[in-house]
């Protein structure tokens, strides 16, 4: 790969490419060419904190296109989440701190070294049995990563580890309960069966109603109300208040992961699904000249159950 990255190419006319190592290859050049002299002016001037917020965006519509079943929406949203990684490995490469091929190589050993079961002698029948197999190999490369790095030795034996080390703090955070609690769930944190989370919820729920018995009158009111304007609750209250609704939030992310769901993917769905049938309603009222506002909250209502029958059944 090197050797094709000394030697202008022409992007133009391109001749047929037989192999995956040639597209990529080809992909990988043509980074280079952008970034490089007489490239973009755009490309060239990107950092990696400046190229962050495009790759969660891409991430994003990756998920969107896998949520629509659109293939061929899927095929080059891909190729944007894959364009974020070669540009980082571009301007890494300029540093002289990492290439495309350190990527590959890392990934390629990873993935070897992670899969006994697959590439060695290790027994593994169930996917349980490999996730177990996975943490116990992870925590054990850290553990290698930490005594040969110096500075940080690896963790003395008295102390070891927390099992919810190296989950992000800056991952959203319906991912990040996610994980937490699948981590807990690991070592046996959890609860024996789903019947348990509903009582769990129920608990949760009933705390949030008696935290809102504190509440001045006329109680909570929704901003758009009419009148209702900022509520007037004592910081105490709002911290209470706030704990609450993050364990409703946290305990139905532990339903989610129950039922092998992935609780990002439904709220943005259930989001779409909103977003589709309020703008159904919206259209309805344009068509007789009024607008949301203009109409009682009873014919809204009417309007959203419309909108929910004319909906395809998803049966």
């Amino acid at each position: 790969m090197a050797a094709l990255l000394r030697f202008p190419l022409s992007f133009k006319v391109v001749a047929p490419m037989t192999t995956t190592g040639e597209r990529f290859e080809r992909a990988v050049s043509i980074m280079a060419r952008l970034r490089g002299p007489g490239g973009c002016p755009w490309d060239r001037e990107q950092t990696f904190d400046s190229i962050k917020p495009y790759t969660l965006e891409e991430t994003y519509e990756v998920l969107e296109a896998i949520d629509n079943r659109d293939w061929d929406e899927l095929t080059g949203e891909l190729g944007d989440l894959l364009l974020q990684v070669l540009f980082y490995a571009e301007m890494a490469q300029e540093q002289g701190t990492f290439s495309i091929d350190d990527v590959l190589d890392r990934l390629s050993n990873k993935l070897v070294d992670r899969h006994p079961h697959v590439f060695g002698t290790v027994k593994a029948d169930t996917s349980s049995e490999v996730l177990r197999n996975w943490e116990a190999l992870k925590a054990e490369e850290k553990k290698k990563r930490l005594e040969a790095g110096g500075g940080k030795s690896a963790k003395d034996e008295s102390h070891p580890e927390s099992v919810l080390a190296g989950v992000s703090t800056a991952i959203p955070a319906l991912l990040e309960a996610y994980k937490l609690s699948s981590r807990a769930a690991h070592v046996g944190f959890d609860w024996p069966n789903i019947a348990g989370l509903f009582d769990k919820l129920r608990e949760e729920t009933e705390e949030l109603q008696a935290e809102l018995q504190h509440a001045p009158p006329p109680g909570p009111r929704p901003r758009g109300v009419a009148g209702s304007g900022a509520q007037q609750m004592g910081e105490q209250l709002r911290h209470r208040l706030e704990d609450e609704v993050g364990d409703l939030f946290f305990v139905l992310v532990n339903i989610a992961r129950y039922l092998s769901l992935d609780p990002e993917s439904a709220l943005k769905k259930t989001n779409r699904k909103f977003k589709r049938r309020f703008q159904w309603m919206e259209q309805r009222l344009r068509e007789s000249g009024r607008t949301p506002q203009q109409v009682s909250m009873e014919e809204l209502e009417s309007l959203w159950q419309a909108a929910k029958q004319q909906e395809p059944s998803r049966e």
